[in-house]
């Protein structure tokens, strides 16, 4: 059965000198645009194509990778407006239509928006801002630990709201945040609990406490070795400038540099820490 607006792997069962003709089952014969395939093809290959809606209700495929597919989450651009809504750029010939009844705000041509990718009642592909429409409160079959995809939401006075796997909600507290994120951005994370109300809370990095300080003191060791001995990031330093440098908290590297100097490794003062000698 084919998927609208998914990749699916289709044979070709006939050639034509602008199109090609897929099988696609139960759904009929689908159209592909023979400049759309970069390698030459023969009879009885499997394409591994997009498939939409084209005009006339007709299947249609492509070869061609767009930037989110159905029930996915992205971050797209408006490339113009028109009577029905407005269109996004989602590396596609045909642009997709976020219509006026899915806009939660107005967009014009040149700004972007967080949307869903969905099929409408037509099983045309389209594109919607009511992000709660779609995205699930509570998670269901994931447990603490997992390693998950987030698309990054809008900040709330907790921290940074994130979809999870383009199904669930879920929080990133704003003091386990240790980099700069914005809205629109994929990355991964973790489930760090699972509340009573099945709702998800997260974390970009899931490493042991004691992990993470045995990792940074190698790293400060590193950067002694490689500056002569002496640098002017300390445990004094604002977050900012040692997130830079070493990627962890300023707790994290506190206790970092504890650690080397209880050893006796190295020597602080107010503005410089200092590799011993021991020689």
């Amino acid at each position: 059965m084919i998927e609208i607006g998914k990749f699916n792997r289709l044979k070709v069962i006939k050639q034509y000198a602008k199109e090609i003709i897929l099988d696609g089952g139960e759904s009929g014969e689908v159209i592909l645009a023979a400049t759309d395939v970069v390698t030459d093809i023969k009879l009885g290959d499997e394409l591994n194509v997009f498939v939409y809606v084209g005009e006339k209700d007709s299947l249609q495929a492509t070869a061609r990778l767009p930037y989110a597919q159905v029930d996915d989450v992205a971050w797209l651009k408006c490339v113009s407006v028109s009577d029905v809504g407005a269109f996004l750029d989602w590396g596609l010939a045909k642009d997709l239509l976020l219509p006026y009844s899915e806009q939660t705000t107005k967009i014009v041509a040149g700004r972007s928006c967080l949307v869903k990718v969905f099929l409408d009642e037509s099983n045309r592909i389209a594109a919607s801002m009511l992000l709660d429409d779609f995205i699930e409160d509570e998670a269901f079959y994931l447990k603490e630990g997992d390693k998950v995809d987030l698309v990054i939401a809008d900040e709330t006075d907790l921290g940074r709201k994130a979809v999870v796997n383009n199904e669930y909600w879920g929080v990133l507290y704003k003091n386990e945040i240790f980099q700069k994120l914005r809205k629109g951005q994929k990355t991964t994370g973790f489930i760090k609990k699972i509340r009573d109300d099945n709702k998800i809370d997260l974390v970009l990095q899931m490493a042991k406490f004691g992990d993470k300080v045995d990792s940074v003191t190698e790293k400060i060791l590193a950067k002694l070795e490689s500056q002569g001995g002496v640098m002017l990031i300390t445990d004094k330093s604002h977050p900012d400038e040692i997130y830079k440098a070493f990627g962890v908290s300023k707790k994290v590297f506190k206790q970092s540099v504890g650690s080397l100097y209880k050893k006796r490794m190295i020597a602080i003062d107010k503005t410089s820490i200092s590799l011993i000698n021991k020689e």
